[in-house]
């Protein structure tokens, strides 16, 4: 292999890598601005990051609905969930469900 051949073949890897990147860039934020953070959805052990008290990243969470855990959800419809004991989800961490600290 030729030096021309190895400088070619480490610019097409580089391209590759930068446009992957770009393809993840590009993608996450469309995502983003569909879903939100709903606190208090989640059953026990699936949440989706860390919370408060008793979590400390995905998956973590004691409680089904614990209230300082959080889910993402479709934009807009966390505070209309209906779920079991008239709960409903918050956009903001509730005191509710949540395990002793």
């Amino acid at each position: 292999m030729t030096h021309h051949t190895k400088t070619l073949s480490g610019v097409a890897v580089a391209g590759a890598f930068a446009a992957a990147l770009g393809l993840a860039t590009t993608t996450a934020p469309a995502v983003a601005e569909d879903q939100e953070k709903c606190f208090g959805v989640a059953k026990a052990g699936a949440n989706d990051c860390a919370a408060g008290a008793g979590t400390t990243c995905a998956g973590s969470s004691t409680v089904d609905y614990q209230g300082n855990a959080w889910k993402l959800v479709p934009k807009g419809t966390c505070t209309t969930m209906e779920l079991p004991g008239g709960r409903k989800g918050s956009l903001t961490a509730l005191d509710r469900d949540n395990p002793p600290a």
